[in-house]
């Protein structure tokens, strides 16, 4: 188990997001209640009602448990922000996340604890036998993991899988926006953090519909993108423009010659191709894109100077 600060008054925070869950929150807690009364550490369930337009508020507020804790947001923020509000005021050495739908059963978090008292920052679970629609979820979300892993260099199975144990103290030092809950394996693995995965149960939903569809995996993309550039280029972002910028004066010098080339040696007037339109916008379009990239370097620096912010962390033994 990790070292405990002032905030970590527990061991254990199990955080579960719940939209439209009525049918199956009743169930989903008395797994919880009974696994974890039957482990010798100290826990807490904290339930956030993202908004729900259903009777899962109402049913939450009915749970007699000290051990719950019930947290209702104004709307429905998503699963990211129903996350983070979770996560912000959990009190645990370790923060495990599951999905209110019950498919992943509260037996499984006993062996994700055991794995992560083994020195990890991160234990992921890995829907190993999915219980889903192979060509509306499975297939999809075959294809998002092998993209991710690829290009984060994570290697993992199953970002998706909402049950993993995190480092609490490691979790709640991350911001989170957007969509970006699937990534946080991705910024613990580049935070210097170590991750393992092992295998889940996974069940059919017993109640409720599935709040994924096939257009999740183009979000998902787009996402790791903007995760992708903000973890390479976020204290550097002239790379990017500046490197784009010079591409750009490339082509439009290069159009330019061939224009004055065909113009000489082949008699051909500037109006019978497009090659000076298309110089000129090129060159434009590389001075713009390098000023861009001084723009950003300005900003980034401010971002940095203005809060103190240092470009680095330190690993505590």
């Amino acid at each position: 188990m990790t070292n405990k600060t002032t905030l970590d008054l527990l061991d254990i925070s199990i955080v579960v997001p719940i939209f439209n869950e009525q049918g199956n929150i009743l169930r989903l807690w008395q797994e919880l209640h009974e696994v974890m009364q039957s482990q010798s550490q100290s826990y807490e369930i904290i339930f956030v009602n993202d908004g729900s337009s259903d009777n899962s508020l109402k049913i939450l507020k009915k749970i007699q448990d000290p051990q719950v804790r019930v947290v209702n947001l104004m709307r429905n923020y998503g699963q990211t922000a129903a996350m983070v509000a979770g996560i912000d005021i959990s009190k645990g050495s370790v923060v495990v996340m599951l999905d209110g739908d019950g498919q992943n059963p509260a037996s499984s978090i006993p062996k994700l604890i055991s794995k992560f008292n083994e020195g990890y920052d991160l234990v992921s679970g890995w829907r190993e036998f999915r219980n889903d629609h192979i060509l509306t979820r499975k297939l999809p979300s075959f294809i998002a993991n092998k993209i991710i892993a690829k290009i984060s260099g994570v290697p993992l199975h199953d970002f998706g899988c909402t049950l993993k144990a995190y480092n609490g103290e490691m979790l709640r030092g991350l911001r989170l926006y957007g969509e970006m809950h699937r990534f946080i394996p991705v910024y613990i693995f580049w935070a210097g953090g170590s991750i393992v995965e092992i295998s889940v149960e996974h069940r059919e939903r017993s109640s409720g519909a599935s709040k994924y569809g096939l257009n999740r995996s183009i979000k998902v993309i787009l996402d790791l993108l903007v995760v992708v550039f903000l973890h390479r280029f976020f204290t550097r972002p002239m790379y990017v423009f500046g490197g784009f910028g010079f591409f750009c004066l490339f082509l439009g010098v290069a159009f330019g010659i061939t224009a004055v080339y065909l113009k000489l040696y082949k008699h051909w007037s500037f109006i019978q191709t497009p090659l000076p339109l298309l110089s000129l916008t090129s060159l434009m379009l590389g001075g713009i894109s390098i000023l861009m990239g001084l723009l950003a370097e300005i900003i980034i620096r401010n971002y940095f100077e203005s809060q103190n912010k240092s470009i680095y962390k330190v690993k505590l033994p």
